[in-house]
């Protein structure tokens, strides 16, 4: 479905007039493959709604370290739903759909791509009503991955044309530091991989998003 901004704006704002109407926070998801602009939809998201409405918290804080993805002999597939602490992240989403809007503040780990490395209580999540959380693995049906999706009042697959993901994914590789061949071949092969396992719970979500 081909939605504008100020279309998934107001239907997340419907979220977050609920979850100050019970005083719980609720819990939004963003998904779709590599590329597709699930943080830019985020982004857009929080700016779109009233101040203090909203906070973003990443799934991409809960990948292993570099360190633990050397040890296990996984640091070039790094990104593969296998290099995730699934349960962790379970358990944060959990924590914040269960959080009353007057508790104390809630911290979660961030990840930073200048250093491809998560960084513990990077965020912080305070008297939001409602948290917006994105990654690829949101409806991944196996291991904690679908407790996580239980506590989130929806999940929007962010779909975009191959051709222009591809474009945008290269271009990322080579902002965080990756000559183009290298980026051409991570994004042909490892996210590729990851692209295709999260295209096949497209069909799980409850919107897919054609974001214009």
């Amino acid at each position: 479905m081909r939605l504008t901004t100020p279309e998934l704006v107001e239907r997340a704002a419907a979220h977050a007039a609920e979850a100050r109407r019970t005083g719980r926070v609720r819990v939004l998801g963003l998904t779709g493959p590599p590329g597709a602009g699930k943080s830019t939809l985020a982004t857009a998201l929080v700016e779109g709604l009233a101040l203090g409405t909203a906070v973003v918290v990443g799934m991409d804080g809960f990948h292993l370290s570099n360190a633990v993805l050397e040890a296990r002999g996984s640091r070039d597939r790094k990104g593969a739903i296998d290099t995730f602490d699934d349960a962790g992240y379970a358990a944060l989403i959990d924590r914040l759909a269960d959080r009353d809007l007057e508790g104390p503040p809630v911290y979660a780990p961030e990840f930073h791509r200048e250093i491809e490395e998560p960084v513990a209580a990077g965020t912080v999540v305070t008297d939001e009503p409602l948290v917006i959380t994105e990654g690829n693995y949101l409806l991944a049906p196996s291991g904690a991955w679908p407790a996580a999706r239980a506590r989130m009042v929806e999940v929007w697959y962010v779909d975009l044309p191959e051709e222009e993901r591809l474009r945008r994914l290269v271009a990322r590789h080579q902002t965080f530091g990756k000559p183009r061949s290298d980026a051409e071949a991570w994004a042909g092969g490892t996210d590729q991989r990851n692209a295709d396992l999260i295209a096949a719970t497209r069909d799980q979500a409850d919107l897919l998003v054609e974001w214009v």
